[in-house]
This record gives C-alpha cells, structure tokens and sequence, in this order.
C-alpha cells in the first residue's frame, strides 16, 4: 500500500504543479491572444482568425508608452541604486559593528518588516509635500530606498562570512570600506541578484503609491499609466488595452526568459545562506 501511495504521490504533485501553470498563465496568454487579434474576435477563439499588430500601434499612439518607460526605468534604476548602497551600509554595521542601541535600531527595522507601505501612504505623502518632492520621480521612490527587508537579508548574509577572511584583508590595508567592497560585496553576489529582481519586479510594477503622489505625465509610471489608459471612461477596447498591458510587463518577462538560470540560481544560493 505504502509502495502504491509512493508512486502516486510524484504524480499528483506533478498534476497540481501543471494545474497551477496553467492558472497561472491563463490571463497572460488571453492577453497575448486578445493583443495579437482584432477587437472584434478578442473573446472568440477561432483558430483561424486573422492576426494583426494594430493593437500594439493603436495603443502606442493613444497613452505615452514612452515617457512612461523612461519614467519607470529612471524610477527602478535610482531606488535599486540608493537601496544597494544604503542597505550594504546599514547591514554590515548591524552585522559586524558593536554599537550603543544596536539591536534597538535592528528590532525597529524588524518592525518596518510588518508594517505594510500603504499604512504609511498618508504620512509619506505629508512627508514629501514639505520636501517638495511631490510629483516627482525622486518623490515616489524616496520612501523604499532604506528597505528593511534588504538590510535584514544582507546581514543574514554578512554574517555568515568568516571573520578570517575580515582579518586578512585587514593585514592587506584594507580600510572598513575596502574590506566591504573587496570581501563581504563580492561573496554576497548572489544575494545582491536575488533581491535585486525583488526589487525590479515590486517598483516596476507598483501602484497605489505612485497613483497618489503623481500629478502628470512626466513622472507618471506605467503602472499609473495603464490604469488610466484602461479606465472605462476612456473607452473599453480589450484588443488594446491587451497590447498595452503586454508593452508594460515585457521587459520583465524578457528579462526573465534571459537570465532564468541565473534567477533561479541567485534565489537557491541566498535561501541556503
């Protein structure tokens, strides 16, 4: 009986791993289906229905898919750049250094941990009316460059280093800063990948923040973009705002299809640590 229940216990896994792919990627191949179609058969799978990229043209001359990339590119790239900074800073001092109220200021980052960003959407908005950066892309991504989900990974990773190779590098010359960049850096690379594509992913594809601290176009996200291309009022064209959507999420998913391996390899060795 055990036998029988061991083989079939691969099986069913295999199942609910297929049926949950298949749910998974339901919506984006109805996207594909409905982008690469006209409006008229966007809900009428007929094999042999024509195809046309129209809907990719209508929908790049009717909402400014440009400026909004570059916005969102300008936005990822500064708060990647700012929270890799900050939050190696901030975790090889919690990892290495002794200092007065350490493992207070280690907790509260904890507690920033469980604080869910849209609690705070009015106090940040407040925050960044009297700096004046409302309406602005530094505005949107000023609040997450201190992540305190970087700084907790980081250290988790820093300190599983070996003190030696510290003291080593210390007997090279190393300054503080040199030994940072020259030891702990290079060894927590793949913890560097792995929450890199977190962070992609989350600021590419963020939302309500964005909708509330933009006013134009020319810091408008895509996200915010999107959300307003579609909106009812506009009309509702599910040819196009398919092909819209897809011009939105693509450079993730290309990414993605690129460097899989390397996604998959960066998250296994950062779980291990």
């Amino acid at each position: 009986m055990s036998a029988v229940m061991g083989r079939r216990l691969p099986r069913l896994e295999t199942g609910a791993a297929w049926l949950l792919a298949l749910l998974w990627i339901a919506p984006l191949a109805y996207a594909i289906w409905a982008a690469i179609h006209p409006a008229a058969l966007a809900t009428h799978f007929d094999p042999f229905a024509p195809l046309t990229l129209d809907n990719f043209r209508k929908a790049w001359s009717f909402a400014p898919f440009a400026r909004e990339f570059l916005n969102t590119t300008i936005l990822v790239a500064m708060t990647l750049a700012a929270q890799l900074v900050l939050c190696t800073l901030a975790a090889y001092a919690f990892a290495r250094f002794d200092f007065a109220g350490r493992d207070i200021a280690f907790a509260l980052v904890l507690v920033q941990l469980m604080i869910m960003p849209e609690v705070l959407i009015v106090e940040n908005y407040r925050t960044m009316a009297r700096l004046g950066l409302v309406d602005t892309i530094v505005g949107i991504g000023l609040p997450y460059m201190a992540s305190a989900f970087g700084i907790f990974l980081l250290r988790q990773t820093f300190k599983t280093i070996p003190r030696e190779l510290e003291e080593a590098a210390r007997v090279e010359g190393c300054s503080m800063l040199g030994v940072l960049w020259r030891v702990y850096v290079p060894l927590a690379r793949p913890t560097y990948l792995a929450y890199a594509l977190v962070s992609v992913s989350y600021h590419w594809n963020n939302f309500l923040w964005p909708l509330v601290i933009t006013n134009s176009v020319d810091t408008r996200p895509l996200t915010v973009g999107l959300a307003i291309f579609g909106a009812p009022e506009s009309g509702v064209d599910w040819a196009v705002i398919s092909a819209g959507t897809l011009m939105a999420v693509s450079p993730l998913l290309v990414a993605f299809l690129l460097f899989q391996r390397q996604f998959m390899q960066s998250f296994m060795h950062a779980g291990i640590k």
